[in-house]
């Protein structure tokens, strides 16, 4: 798919010359994906014996990522996760999370992003990818803005448009959010809209309402 970047009233091309790459990237982008384990959590995985003597699987999630979920579906960004794991864990969470996109068990994430872009009919630059481990390689070579977390292996760092400040499940998908908003010069009013207790829409792009 070729894509032709389209500037607003509030961008030209003399003002994307000056611009940092990655924000003039980060002004294309209608849907983020977020892989799971070191980039939601902090990559540890809690296994607990369970009463039929399998293994439940715990994981620890950032509330300021879950946060910033909301903030994102208020700022019109589409959302959703790819993880290699199969995780009943991670299903309650991104229920929770209300997101749109929820792909497990994924050896080869580029199936499920040609998935996505059909989806949610947009290309592949329109869409933001945050990762950590090598995994995440093969769709943060193609997309429209790659993220890595600040604890990613340097693999992944070397191939990414931008590096978040926080580590995974330490506020790296806050991060990764907020640059994508503040780039489309969205986040100030979208946290005004936030914190209207009389904003509809802002109630309806909560999280918290699932099943956790």
């Amino acid at each position: 798919m070729g894509y032709l970047p389209s500037y607003d009233d509030h961008m030209n091309y003399e003002t994307a010359a000056i611009m940092d790459p990655a924000e003039v990237r980060a002004r294309r982008i209608k849907v983020i994906i977020f892989d799971v384990d070191g980039v939601l959590t902090d990559g540890q995985i809690f296994v607990v014996p369970g009463p039929d003597g399998k293994g439940v699987e715990a994981k620890g999630f950032a509330a300021h990522d879950g946060l910033g979920i909301s903030l994102a579906r208020l700022g019109g960004l589409r959302v959703g996760i790819i993880t290699k794991r199969q995780s009943q864990t991670v299903a309650i969470r991104a229920n929770d999370l209300k997101l749109e996109f929820v792909y497990q068990g994924q050896h080869h994430k580029m199936h499920a992003i040609q998935e996505i872009l059909i989806r949610a009919e947009i290309n592949i630059d329109q869409l933001a990818y945050v990762g950590d481990d090598i995994i995440d390689l093969p769709v943060m070579r193609q997309c429209g803005l790659a993220i890595a977390t600040a604890n990613a292996r340097q693999q992944v760092k070397d191939v990414a448009h931008y590096i978040t400040t926080h580590p995974g499940g330490q506020g790296a998908g806050r991060d990764a959010i907020d640059f994508i908003l503040t780039a489309q010069g969205l986040l100030d009013q979208t946290i005004k809209d936030y914190l209207d207790e009389e904003n509809a829409a802002a109630a309806s792009a909560d999280v918290g309402q699932g099943g956790m």
